[in-house]
């Protein structure tokens, strides 16, 4: 049994998006630039030019405002392309600086919150992401002195909206495909903890283009996203694509994609990434995953009563009996579109043209 996937990466400007179709994406994972964070300034101010004038007169809660602007109209593309049911993801930190003479906390969670619910969105709970890093600052501001030393932001945060109530599949063939996209108990366990300490991931991006530094998060946090939050064959979008780890995620997991990146020097990074190598290495998520699981059926302490035959061994819950993990045999990269097929054998060489 073979399936495929596509994957479209759009250098388009993702104030519009408006190559997508209304009501055509299942899940939306995305980091967009953080406002009031000194490297992107000068990308938001290029789509307001009040923005730079409200910085350099030291006007920070103006320019938080108008920066928040600008993702507003993103946000408002999303709602038109998403689906009723359907889930927005959104990873995003809150800044703290000093402008005109005074320190702040701009708290972008907050003011992402506050237009999803103007949107109409459901606020689900949200998780924590809580980065490992050997740092040994603590504090910020006057060290030992009180009163004004500063707690150091040591989170981020990944809210999760839902439009209009629950996802409905009403066919045999949807609940057939959902059941086949469930995840082992124990990863349920982590994965919907409401704080994840992951670490985090490289920002130097090595490039001749515009841009030296990229926001990217871990590949495993938009991975275990998509897995929670859609099903196989579902279509995820990421309005602020960057170096492509939504999609990257959404390959591994069965999922179509969608990348919106208004940088057209990225273009060429993401291209160049699609290797031999890069499938390898993608097909052994779904491997470890595998071998996880079979590790915690030989180490779990009460009896086991359900049994997945897709990968010969027990589940601990019958909604796991149909779970099917598959991966990567080839891809096919042309221009701004990526099929990629998949076998449920895992390739030692994977095909890539």
């Amino acid at each position: 049994m073979t399936s495929s996937t596509t994957h479209q990466l759009v250098i388009d400007d993702a104030r519009s998006v408006a190559s997508i179709a209304d009501y055509s994406v299942d899940l939306v994972v995305t980091s967009p630039p953080y406002p009031m964070i000194k490297m992107w300034d000068d990308i938001y101010s290029r789509q307001n030019k009040k923005i730079r004038r409200a910085l350099t007169n030291g006007k920070g809660s103006q320019a938080f405002e108008l920066m928040h602007g600008v993702l507003d109209r993103v946000w408002k593309e999303v709602d038109r392309t998403l689906v009723p049911g359907g889930i927005c993801c959104i990873n995003i930190g809150d800044a703290t600086r000093t402008i005109g003479g005074h320190f702040s906390l701009y708290p972008n969670h907050q003011r992402v919150q506050q237009q999803f619910l103007k949107l109409g969105y459901q606020c689900l709970p949200s998780v924590l992401w809580r980065k490992i890093t050997n740092a040994p600052n603590k504090f910020m501001g006057s060290g030992m002195m009180p009163p004004s030393a500063y707690v150091t932001l040591e989170h981020e945060w990944i809210l999760i909206f839902r439009k209009n109530g629950r996802r409905q599949f009403e066919s045999d063939e949807k609940q057939l495909n959902r059941q086949a996209s469930a995840y082992f108990w124990e990863e349920r366990n982590v994965w919907f903890n409401d704080l994840w300490q992951l670490p985090g991931t490289t920002q130097q991006l090595n490039m001749s283009g515009r841009r030296s530094r990229s926001g990217a998060f871990p590949f495993e946090l938009p991975y275990r996203l998509i897995n929670m939050y859609s099903v196989k064959k579902d279509t995820v979008l990421d309005p602020f694509l960057g170096t492509g780890t939504t999609m990257f995620a959404a390959m591994v997991s069965e999922r179509n994609s969608i990348g919106i990146e208004i940088d057209e020097s990225l273009r060429e990074l993401f291209l160049s990434q699609i290797s031999a190598e890069k499938v390898l290495a993608l097909n052994q998520y779904a491997s470890q995953r595998l071998k996880q699981h079979e590790q915690f059926v030989r180490e779990f302490e009460k009896p086991i009563n359900h049994f997945n035959a897709n990968h010969n061994f027990p589940v601990v819950t019958r909604q796991e009996t149909q779970l099917r993990l598959r991966f990567i045999e080839s891809v096919q990269a042309r221009d701004n579109q990526t099929v990629v097929n998949y076998t449920d054998e895992e390739p030692i060489i994977p095909k890539v043209s």
